[in-house]
């Protein structure tokens, strides 16, 4: 295909082989005083018009880097400041620099940016997953992890033109084996709800169990959040700690997006039985009790910590017998313990907060194909029953 300059497109143009390319000026050379020109590269017209705007936007604001001359680890730097930062939650950001100061920076900083290649990248999963690099072989589930955080950096490189494609892409992860979940047997409810009696933390465990709340989202319930009149608990913010700086702060939902649950009368009762309690704490602390607002506190009014309330919980599973179980077994047990009791699918999926049915079918898939053969029986017992019936 013969080379034509776009329309409106100044120095877009369509290359012979159909891919279009966009020249740009980042300066000029000192010694001959003539403008230096780089060129970014993309399939459409519409995709080099973006990064020609992307580039010629890191040169106005000064962040710009010749591509020939950037390092994996610079680019890192510019990618988690200038673009991660203000882009995910608090808390997404610093898992991300977490990993890239932990996992990617050490092992691929050095490299050009433009000589990184996917072998390159899969030698690296490949040693981290084996032990080769830190003797201590990381899972499926933290490669994954890695990857997902390289991979959008090396995706935002090719947005801005840096590199034409990622060399991500081509990598191949270990395989994540899924591993079955863990919740309390009826038994087991039983003695934990017997063992936590009289607890300090007997309602809040008891809330986590039986309405399938995450650990964070329990922690950030507000009393403004709690309608005992109708009821219901609104699900709209999870108490989170900043890794970067040891503070906790109130975020989002994992979802974004905040649910209505209608628990148990059983629970909204102890909900009102606590709030007695507190009373008695706020009225005994005088001046020194903290009105955060929390549902869930110590003594003088300051929200729990998570580390506390896992503690503590770990105590008890001992003591029953249970050590192995995780405070998160709290939540798939009232999964467990819901769809066993005949709730629907979609109930239990808006009660969890996951974003579909289907997801919750995938985790408790074990659970519905009990629930499926309980319900074939009760279809023969009626069978047996229309047959005696006729004779």
């Amino acid at each position: 295909m013969s080379r034509r300059n776009a329309q409106g497109g100044g120095s877009i143009r369509q290359r012979k082989d159909g891919t279009w390319e966009a020249r740009y000026t980042t300066g000029r050379d000192p010694g001959t005083g003539k403008q230096v020109q780089k060129s970014v590269y993309g399939k459409t017209q519409k995709e080099v018009r973006q990064k020609l705007a992307q580039a010629t936007v890191a040169i106005d604001e000064g962040i710009y880097t010749e591509p020939s001359r950037l390092t994996v680890g610079a680019w890192i730097d510019i990618w988690l400041e200038e673009y991660a930062k203000n882009s995910v939650k608090i808390s997404t950001f610093n898992l991300y620099a977490k990993t890239c100061k932990t996992h990617i920076k050490p092992n691929l900083s050095a490299i050009s940016l433009t000589a990184l290649n996917a072998p390159a990248i899969q030698k690296l999963y490949n040693d981290l997953h084996n032990g080769t690099v830190n003797k201590v072989g990381l899972s499926p589930k933290t490669i994954k992890n890695i990857h997902g955080v390289l991979h959008k950096a090396l995706h935002h490189a090719v947005k801005v033109g840096y590199i034409r494609i990622n060399p991500a892409d081509a990598c191949i992860l270990p395989r994540i084996v899924k591993k079955e979940i863990e919740p309390l047997s009826k038994l087991q409810v039983a003695q934990f709800m017997e063992a936590i009696e009289g607890h300090a933390f007997e309602t809040l465990y008891l809330v986590t169990l039986l309405t399938g709340m995450r650990q964070s989202e329990t922690l950030g319930l507000r009393w403004e959040c709690v309608d005992f009149a109708k009821g219901t608990l609104l699900v709209n913010a999870q108490l989170v700690r900043d890794t970067s700086n040891g503070m906790y702060y109130l975020d989002t939902t994992k979802s974004n997006k905040p649910r209505l649950i209608t628990p148990a009368g059983f629970i909204m009762d102890s909900l009102k039985k606590y709030r007695v309690k507190q009373d008695e704490w706020k009225l005994y602390a005088g001046d020194a009790w903290n009105d955060s607002g929390f549902v869930f506190t110590n003594e003088l009014g300051e929200h729990l910590k998570h580390f506390t309330v896992y503690r503590n919980y770990k105590r008890i599973a001992t003591d029953l017998g249970i050590p192995s179980s995780r405070y998160h077994d709290l939540r798939h047990s009232y999964a467990v313990i819901a769809l066993m009791s005949g709730d629907d699918v979609k109930t239990v999926q808006e009660n969890l907060g996951h974003h579909t049915a289907a997801f919750t079918l995938d985790v408790y898939g074990h659970v519905t194909e009990e629930m499926k053969r309980n319900s074939a029986a009760r279809m023969d017992e009626f069978i047996k029953g229309v047959k005696s019936s006729k004779g």
